[in-house]
């Protein structure tokens, strides 16, 4: 027997469901609203508790006000408030290091150094051929222990990269120590390239040393991988031992250069929602290859070697890795300064996010604390990362 509804019935419920959606409708409405009105209420809050500070400041601190100092200091003290180790604030000459070293270019003499937590000092951890530090003397290993005849264990790291930066032309004395002895060397800044590949044969081997990802790293990467073949290379050894990450396009455009066809890189952003970034084409470099790995690799270094594993490609030999799976964005403001929030996680092609935890290596080799203290001076022949590098490598070479 079929039922009938009839007409009266019928828009009764109908009305009766709209009384429903509509009630739905404005208590998530009002959810909405009064969260509204609570971000509202916590911004004034805050302004208002910033202009009582600034109006005690300027009627009763006794010294000359700094404005640009202060301006810089409270938007600091702002990104600080956030609690990221990865937010920050740049002032504007911060950002135009940034934007420079962005591009594989930096103003200063030309050096990477290694902070010393034993003493507070910078280790000269490679120089740059051309640049002033190779010109005047310097070498791999030297301890930089003043600049300008400040104590650089004092006035700290940050502050020291920024003394030894600066306008092309300008000149900057560091005090170095070797073998005991302090010498002076008075250099003249200028503009140089950041050799981010470093590249060499061992036996049938290409090691390839990755230092971090700029603008100029893939046609650098590119070009010592088509050397290391046409030199009859059997197998490629990537050392990411130390790179701190960089530049998210350089490096899926890499692994682009690697990888088959598919996913390279996906992000996830505070709603949930998840997008694919980069993914790699048909075209990909079919060798045997193996990466190096150690606390100090992170970010865009791990999703370097996490695709890799994911797609096969390559297995690790070292110790875990940092752990940094979350990416930022940079946004510049009207003077010219800029701010680096954390807008999502980044994840690799197929395995898990590794924000926090880290990616295990598949042969895992520790180094000795004088190893670790001498690591920029290591070779094939007194690595024991590398040489069991060499070992796994070897044994997939036809």
């Amino acid at each position: 027997m079929n039922k009938k509804i009839s007409l009266g019935a019928a828009i009764a419920f109908m009305a009766v469901v709209a009384s429903i959606t509509f009630v739905i409708t404005m208590l998530f409405s009002q959810g909405v609203f009064n969260k509204m009105i609570s971000n509202v209420s916590q911004r004034e809050s805050m302004y208002e508790k910033i202009q009582e500070i600034d109006k005690l400041v300027r009627n009763n601190y006794l010294f000359e006000l700094d404005e640009d100092a202060l301006k810089d200091e409270m938007a600091s003290g702002l990104i600080n408030g956030l609690e990221d180790p990865y937010a920050a604030y740049l002032d504007q000459e911060e950002y135009e290091r940034d934007l420079l070293e962005s591009k594989g270019e930096l103003v200063g003499i030309g050096i990477q150094a290694s902070v010393d937590p034993t003493n507070g000092y910078m280790t000269v951890v490679s120089i740059y051929d051309g640049a002033p530090a190779a010109e005047s003397g310097l070498q791999v290993g030297d301890i930089i222990v003043k600049i300008d005849g400040k104590d650089v264990a004092e006035v700290g790291a940050t502050e020291a990269i920024k003394m030894i930066s600066g306008e092309p032309g300008t000149k900057v004395t560091v005090t170095v120590r070797r073998d005991a002895v302090d010498t002076d060397y008075t250099l003249q800044r200028k503009q140089v390239e950041i050799p981010s590949i470093v590249s060499r044969m061992i036996d049938t081997n290409c090691y390839i040393k990755i230092t971090e990802f700029n603008a100029n790293t893939p046609e650098q990467f590119k070009k010592a991988i088509e050397t290391a073949q046409k030199n009859g290379a059997k197998g490629l050894i990537f050392d990411l031992r130390g790179n701190g990450g960089g530049n998210m396009d350089a490096v899926t455009e890499m692994l682009d250069y690697l990888l088959p066809s598919g996913n390279i890189v996906t992000q996830t952003d505070a709603k949930g929602e998840t997008t694919v970034l980069a993914t790699s084409d048909d075209s990909q470099v079919s060798m045997p290859m193996i990466t190096l790995t150690n606390g100090k690799t992170a970010s865009a270094s791990e999703l370097f070697v996490a695709d890799l594993k994911d797609y096969g490609k390559a297995q690790s030999v070292g110790t875990t890795t940092y752990g940094k799976g979350v990416m930022q964005t940079t946004y510049a403001l009207s003077d010219g300064s800029a701010i680096r929030l954390t807008t999502g996680y980044f994840n690799p092609a197929k395995s898990d996010n590794f924000n926090g935890v880290g990616i295990a290596p598949d042969y895992e080799v520790t180094l000795t604390a004088e190893q670790e203290q001498n690591f920029a001076t290591l070779d094939e022949t007194t690595d024991p990362q590398l040489k069991k590098a060499i070992e796994v490598i070897n044994s997939q070479v036809q």
